[in-house]
């Protein structure tokens, strides 16, 4: 007898529900992991090779503990049938996923083995239920803030029972034939993934590290240096929250401890600033649950009718970073280098995208899905709709981010530019931020020719400004 553990968005040992249940039962614990097949929202590129890494260094942590993390390709419904009869299994746990296509999945699961194991289900990758937390009238939540005053409320500065890692595992007295790592293959033919992977140690310990690295030296200073790219200023445990080799739980209790060993009653303002970007990340899975058609539709159903514009060579020049505008441009190609793109810069390329070059949102998202290692779909959804202005919470449609102001406000010194965009390093503060605008002196100087070395411009902000909100008020005469 045996209990199965099926690992999923949860790529970690410590507070992992699903494992202690299993470890609870007292019988040969059989963690797996299966590679689904092809379904909507399947995992990008990106996330693909995260997934390649954290499943490598999840399977030495579990070896650390005389165990093994076994894998399987197919539908889970059919592999751990299997499974369970290989090892003569009596049980199944495993924690809740939110995207539609994972829920349907999971209730395939319960119903194919529900007959003959105990399958038992967890949360485990959110601080709260999102059933548990509703408006005063039963309803899902669509404005953020009094989203965030109940989780407040419902966590309170109390800190959330954190699980710890088991030190042992028994296992089973034969372990069954299953894939290696390599069959999954999950990393591409073309080697373009070595430079991404260098930015990123893809371990539940590198998660842990990251945390405690911010923590230390950065979130006093977040609500100022979040904002701007070329600093340090903001967490990056983005990557690390979407596989799960870090929970919400274990966040929200770091900081709350760590404020009650500076013997204050809850954490300081600058904290409580960067909580808030968690329960933005718990914001967008409460959306998704409950209204899962958001992950093709705008949240909005007047927006079904708005009239976006079709252009593929302008889509190409975006997805390059070959726009002409320098701080698109740099976020795009700091994406494509390392699969992750500063907040800040990610609702201005977005911006550029639906507002300036009037294409869909889902265009967008599609791009940010297959390159970014983060590529959470509930966050995806969320902010892309939120900066074409047809989602929850949503910036007013008529609120178009102007590249070269923002560029000038959260990169003066143009830091960020130059470590992007290499070939514009030699230009002036004063120059940087628009080539276009540079006089031929100033641009031979910094041996930078338009149109060469770097595109001009490839369309007029102002004009495009003027065409968005056209599109907008002709979408309400429909």
């Amino acid at each position: 007898m045996s209990t199965l553990v099926w690992l999923r968005g949860d790529l970690r040992l410590n507070d992992q529900p699903a494992l202690q249940f299993a470890v609870a039962r007292g019988q040969p614990v059989i963690p797996v992991f299966v590679l689904e097949p092809a379904a909507p929202w399947s995992p990008g590129a990106a996330s693909r090779v995260w997934l390649h890494d954290a499943l490598a260094a999840l399977g030495q942590a579990f070896e650390a503990r005389g165990s093994r993390l076994l894998l399987g390709v197919g539908p889970p419904e059919v592999v751990l049938a299997e499974l369970a009869a290989a090892t003569g299994a009596t049980a199944l746990s495993f924690n809740a996923r939110v995207e539609p296509a994972g829920r349907a999945c999971d209730a395939r699961v319960e119903r194919a083995l529900g007959a003959r194991l105990t399958v038992r289900v967890f949360n485990g990758s959110l601080l709260l239920d999102p059933a548990r937390v509703a408006t005063g009238s039963g309803t899902p939540y669509r404005v953020f803030t009094p989203f965030w005053r109940q989780v407040r409320a419902l966590l309170g500065n109390a800190e959330p029972a954190v699980l710890p890692a088991p030190t042992r595992l028994l296992a089973p007295a034969v372990w069954p034939a299953t894939p290696s790592l390599e069959t999954l293959a999950l990393l591409p033919q073309v080697r373009w993934d070595l430079p991404l992977r260098a930015h990123w140690p893809a371990s539940e310990a590198a998660a842990h590290a990251a945390m405690a690295r911010f923590l230390d030296t950065a979130i006093e200073g977040y609500p100022t240096a979040r904002d701007l790219p070329a600093s340090a200023g903001v967490s990056r445990l983005s990557p690390y929250l979407h596989l799960g080799q870090l929970s919400p739980q274990q966040v929200w209790r770091e900081v709350h401890l760590r404020a009650a060993g500076d013997g204050r009653m809850a954490p300081s303002a600058a904290a409580l600033s960067w909580l808030r970007q968690l329960a933005w990340r718990e914001f967008a899975q409460h959306l998704l649950w409950h209204f899962p058609a958001t992950a093709q539709a705008p949240l909005r159903p007047e927006f079904d009718r708005f009239p976006w514009c079709e252009d593929g060579p302008g889509l190409r020049r975006w997805c390059r970073g070959q726009t002409g505008f320098p701080i698109v441009d740099a976020g795009l190609r700091e994406l494509w280098q390392t699969g992750w793109m500063h907040n800040r810069v990610r609702m201005i390329v977005a911006s550029f995208l639906t507002k300036d070059l009037g294409l869909h949102w889902l265009e967008g998202a599609r791009w940010f899905w297959d390159t970014l290692i983060d590529a959470n779909l509930a966050n995806n959804t969320l902010g892309w709709q939120w900066v074409a202005g047809c989602g929850a919470d949503a910036a007013p449609y008529f609120r178009i981010f102007n590249p070269l102001t923002q560029s000038l406000k959260f990169d003066p010194q143009g830091e960020y530019l130059r470590r992007w965009l290499p070939e514009l390093a030699g230009l002036s503060n004063a120059d940087l931020h628009a080539p276009a605008q540079a006089g031929p002196l100033s641009l031979l100087a910094a041996k930078v020719r338009l149109g060469q070395d770097y595109p001009a411009p490839m369309l007029d902000h102002g004009l495009a400004r003027v065409a968005a909100l056209a599109r907008l008020k002709a979408s309400k005469r429909c």
